[in-house]
């Protein structure tokens, strides 16, 4: 069979009861042409495999079992087991538009210079759960929301970066990389992040183009189990590690990481407690000089491991 315009590309892991609707809306695209649907079980230990053979009369769908956990890893065995030039990534929790791949792929054909691209997310919040008064619009990104609008972005901010579920790639540019970086994203239940973030500042440091493009929609499955406060906390703990990690990653570890952290830890504190009367953005303030604790915490003890090698 010829190789598929686009592969898609879900990466799970004890996600049973969202990854067989994320899968369907998949397997329904309208789509004229050829795609193909990899799901990549990342060591799971649920019913996982059982949601996925229950579908494999499907010629499109494939499994693959990745035993080592990480998200990154499981993203680059993903890309190795597909084999469509254009990559997309979908959530397992999350469940695409109809029309996800050919957006996408159009966008690409379109633009030879687009080396990624992702769109707008949208929450789905389980029966009964409505949104918290405590939750502001800046921590319901945490929850996978994003929205930069109704018209096409190309991206030249790397925090702007389209969220990882919903998010596609070049196969070339990734190739040109080395694939995502296995000491960012997800591992299991530690929340470590920015890989996409770095993959938006290396395909702008190369020339490349990064594009939100608001039609290939998806909507994201909001677990109960995270609307509570401790989650958001843990969440910006792992988000100031993963900027940390970042820093070092990109050669910009050492002594000024300090400094930053504490400035960033009690400008929040301070922002904090200018939001005294707005309880949404009062929490808001607080995840974010929470985050910087882990930040400054993973910066000490990349300085104390960097002098004990000396």
């Amino acid at each position: 069979m010829p190789d598929p315009q686009i592969s898609a590309i879900i990466c799970t892991h004890n996600r049973d009861t969202y990854l067989g609707a994320a899968i369907d809306s998949l397997l329904m695209q309208e789509f004229a042409a050829g795609f193909e649907v990899v799901v990549v079980d990342n060591n799971s230990s649920d019913r996982t495999c059982e949601v996925v053979k229950q579908r494999l009369s499907d010629p499109r769908l494939k499994y693959v079992f990745e035993p080592v956990l990480g998200l990154s890893v499981a993203r680059n065995t993903g890309a190795k087991e597909s084999r469509g030039e254009i990559i997309a990534y979908l959530d397992d929790d999350a469940v695409a538009c109809d029309r996800w791949l050919q957006i996408l792929c159009s966008a690409y054909e379109n633009n030879s210079y687009i080396a990624i691209a992702g769109g707008k997310v949208t929450l789905l919040w389980s029966p009964g759960i409505q949104q918290p008064q405590w939750l502001s619009p800046g921590l319901a990104s945490n929850l996978g929301a994003y929205d930069l609008g109704d018209t096409i972005v190309y991206i030249e901010q790397p925090g702007l970066t389209p969220r990882g579920l919903n998010y596609s790639i070049r196969r070339s540019f990734l190739n040109e990389i080395g694939g995502f970086d296995p000491h960012l994203g997800r591992v299991g239940k530690n929340l470590l992040s920015n890989e996409e973030l770095q993959m938006t500042e290396f395909a702008l440091q190369r020339g490349w183009q990064v594009a939100y493009l608001p039609d290939a929609l998806v909507a994201h499955n909001v677990a109960p189990e995270r609307l509570n406060r401790s989650w958001f906390l843990n969440r910006g703990w792992w988000q100031g590690i993963s900027e940390c990690y970042r820093e070092q990653l990109a050669g910009q570890a050492g002594i000024g990481q300090l400094q930053r952290g504490s400035e960033r830890f009690l400008r929040g504190l301070y922002k904090s407690l200018q939001h005294l009367s707005d309880p949404a953005e009062r929490f808001d303030k607080l995840v974010y000089a929470y985050g910087q604790i882990g930040y400054l915490n993973a910066a000490i003890q990349g300085l104390l491991s960097s002098s004990n090698n000396k």
